[in-house]
């Protein structure tokens, strides 16, 4: 009856059917557990120190009588979904923290392109935290009005972290007056900045070239979006295309 909704909040089969066995007939020893479920008396004992200690069932005592094992008020169950959850949300935060490594182990192996989507603010800057543990110069295409403009706190957070961390960087801007005037007061040291005609080619979006990377993230209001990927062979040629657009964009006056 409620065996499935059970193995849906996170007990397994046998549990389940434990956990009912002991909801409809009361407090039972092991013993008649194991008649009623069909289950070896060892895995019933198994079973048993399981649900206790998800804090489901309690097992009572007397000297000299057989044990008695009983299910706790059903709210219980309550608590066991939260802490299932937040074992969740923790387990998924532990994976989101390897998860670019392992792709690119993947990669590595397979010789096949990573590809990681993201959305929303909070992907945002989990794409340009990527870059901040690059091991060589990071290049840049950025319409720094689009950036300020939609992303500006992400930005701003990124950027001061890669100042911190030290990380140069090579960016190619769309040349306007709010750009120019935005870049007297942005950090020299570690940016080296170039520009393009904003007429001939309009953008407005940010791309990063770096380790075997490139990442792209959408600089608008609505829908946001960011993508990596990991892939040898298209970060040379993005790289390549990155060298001859500087080396042909102007230099900031």
């Amino acid at each position: 009856m409620f065996e499935q909704s059970l193995i849906q909040l996170g007990l397994s089969y046998t549990q389940a059917a434990v956990y009912e066995a002991l909801l409809k007939s009361g407090p039972l020893p092991a013993g008649k557990i194991a008649k009623k479920t069909e289950f070896k008396r060892g895995l019933i004992y198994k079973i048993l120190e399981e649900l206790g200690e998800s804090g489901l069932i309690e097992k009572k005592e007397e000297e000299n009588k057989v044990a008695i094992f009983e299910v706790k008020h059903p709210l219980q169950l309550r608590d066991f979904a939260e802490k299932k959850q937040q074992e969740a949300r923790d387990a998924k935060l532990a994976l989101e923290g390897v998860l670019p490594a392992i792709v690119s182990e993947f990669n590595l192996v397979s010789q096949k392109p990573g590809i990681l989507f993201f959305e929303g603010e909070e992907g945002i800057r989990e794409v340009l935290a990527d870059s901040l543990s690059s091991r060589s110069e990071i290049y840049t295409y950025a319409d720094m009005e689009s950036v300020v403009k939609y992303m500006d706190k992400i930005n701003k957070d990124y950027v001061k972290k890669r100042n911190k961390l030290g990380l140069k960087k090579k960016v190619v801007m769309i040349d306007n007056e709010f750009t120019r005037e935005y870049m007297k007061k942005y950090y020299k040291e570690t940016t080296d900045v170039r520009f393009i005609d904003h007429e001939l080619y309009p953008f407005s979006a940010l791309t990063e070239i770096y380790d075997g990377t490139i990442s792209y993230v959408t600089a608008e209001k609505e829908n946001k979006i960011g993508v990596i990927i990991k892939n040898e062979s298209i970060y040379k040629m993005q790289k390549a295309l990155f060298e001859f657009v500087w080396n042909n964009a102007k230099k900031i006056d």
